[in-house]
């Protein structure tokens, strides 16, 4: 790899491009972590250190001689913060927990009946706020389907108040890990 030693735009499309792949792996791999996913965590570290070294090594080898060098490492570590957090969200690892209060009964159960016949678990309680009689219904579901379900619940009542919240570990239940 000797034209990173020297100078020229293929050192700064190297470092801009290779340093939002390593952050966006980052990110990756500290989600999977976090979701409980530790081996896969693990083994993408080995692919994240590996671009950090080749990548830092190529900035503060020149970076004396050519102060560029760091203004696109530093603008290409924002850059994939941004790339690895839109992928993430692509990806939606994981579990979720969606929440939605329905201030009609009548209109529960057939929201509920909707989102069961889309194959989604759902639980109904009955509640009481601050203008009368609720029902809410909890929904557990995977992150990819957040967007099917409510979609499902705006497109049936515009007033249901809806509340998504991550899950990192649900026993028993409907969904299978």
């Amino acid at each position: 790899m000797a034209f990173l030693e020297q100078g020229g735009i293929w050192v700064y499309l190297f470092i801009f491009i290779g340093k939002i792949l390593e952050v966006s792996v980052s990110t990756i791999r500290l989600v999977l972590i976090n979701r409980g996913e530790r081996l896969k965590g693990s083994i993408i570290a080995v692919f994240e250190m590996l671009l950090w070294l080749l990548i830092t090594s190529t900035v503060l080898k020149g970076f004396q001689d050519d102060i560029i060098r760091v203004f696109i490492f530093a603008l290409a570590f924002a850059s994939g913060n941004y790339v690895g957090s839109w992928m993430e969200d692509k990806l939606a690892f994981g579990l979720c927990s969606v929440q939605v209060i329905v201030p009609d009964s009548e209109q529960s159960c057939d929201l509920a009946a909707k989102l069961r016949g889309r194959n989604f678990a759902v639980t109904e309680i009955k509640g009481r706020g601050k203008d009368g009689d609720r029902e809410l219904m909890i929904l557990h579901i995977k992150r990819k389907r957040i967007r099917e379900a409510t979609d499902i619940i705006r497109s049936s009542l515009s007033n249901a108040v809806i509340v998504v919240n991550d899950s990192k570990i649900i026993h028993g239940g409907f969904i299978r890990k």
